[in-house]
C-alpha cells in the first residue's frame, strides 16, 4: 500500500484587496504589509516541521507568501499553476458591492453557488474543483510518507476543505479561509482526509478572513481568492 502524504495546505497572507473585499482570480495583486507580517510569522511557526517540499501559485501573493516558508526551511519553492485562485473573469478587479448593483443576476448565481455558472472569461465551481483536486492529488502522490506543503487562495482551500470531508461543491460554506492559517491534511490513494483546520495561534488579531472581517466573525463569504 502507499504510504500516506501529510499536506499543510496554507492560504496565501493578507492583500488590499482583501481589505476592500475586491475579487482578485487571476489578478497579480501582491501582499500588503499585514499580509508580509502574516507570511514571517506561518513561516516560522512551521519552522521545525519535517516538510521536504513547497509548491506554490504562481500569483504573486501566494508565490510570495510562500517564499518566506522556503527561506525558513531552507527548500526551493516549486511553482504550480494548478493552485490558483478562481478565475473570476469580468468579476475581477469590483468589489462584492459592485458585482451586486452592476450584474444582479450573475451575482445571485455566483451567491447561491451554482456549480456550473462561470464569470465571464472565468471558471466554475465545477472547473475550479477539478483543476484543485487533480493537481493536489498529483502532487500528493509523488511524496508518499512525506510533509509537503501547499500555499494557494481561499477557493483552493474551500476545494481541498470539501474534499477532505466529502461536502457537496454547493453546501454553504461555515468553515474559516483565514489568510495564512494552518490547515493540514492527509492524503492516501482513497482520497484527502482532514486532520486539522484554521490554526492561526501564529497570527494576532489582526487578521483578515474571505470577506474581510477581522478573525471569524465572517465564516460564509463567497468570495474567497
Amino acid at each position: 500500500m502507499t504510504e500516506a502524504t501529510r499536506v499543510i495546505a496554507i492560504r496565501h497572507g493578507e492583500t488590499t484587496w482583501n481589505v476592500d473585499t475586491r475579487i482578485q482570480g487571476h489578478m497579480d495583486i501582491p501582499l500588503n504589509e499585514t499580509g508580509r507580517r502574516q507570511a514571517e510569522r506561518m513561516a516560522l511557526a512551521l519552522a521545525d516541521e519535517p516538510i521536504t517540499a513547497i509548491y506554490a501559485s504562481d500569483l504573486a501573493r501566494a508565490w510570495e507568501t510562500a517564499q518566506y516558508l522556503g527561506r525558513v526551511l531552507n527548500l526551493e519553492v516549486r511553482r504550480e499553476q494548478g493552485l490558483r485562485e478562481r478565475g473570476f473573469g469580468d468579476f475581477e478587479g469590483k468589489t462584492f458591492a459592485e458585482i451586486e448593483a452592476l450584474l444582479p443576476d450573475q451575482s445571485m448565481r455566483w451567491r447561491k453557488r451554482d456549480p456550473e455558472f462561470a464569470p465571464a472569461g472565468g471558471e466554475s465551481l465545477l472547473d475550479l474543483r477539478s483543476r484543485v483536486v487533480t493537481t493536489a492529488e498529483r502532487l500528493a502522490a509523488a511524496h508518499p510518507g512525506e510533509l509537503i506543503a501547499m500555499v494557494g487562495h481561499g477557493g483552493v482551500m474551500d476545494v481541498l476543505y470539501r474534499a477532505a470531508t466529502r461536502l457537496d461543491i454547493q453546501a454553504p460554506r461555515t468553515w474559516i479561509l483565514g489568510n495564512t492559517a494552518i490547515n493540514r491534511l492527509l492524503w492516501t490513494p482513497q482520497g484527502f482526509s482532514l486532520v486539522g483546520w484554521a490554526d492561526t495561534q501564529h497570527l494576532d488579531n489582526d487578521t483578515l478572513d474571505d470577506n474581510g472581517f477581522s478573525g471569524g466573525d465572517a465564516r460564509a463569504g463567497v468570495g474567497a481568492q
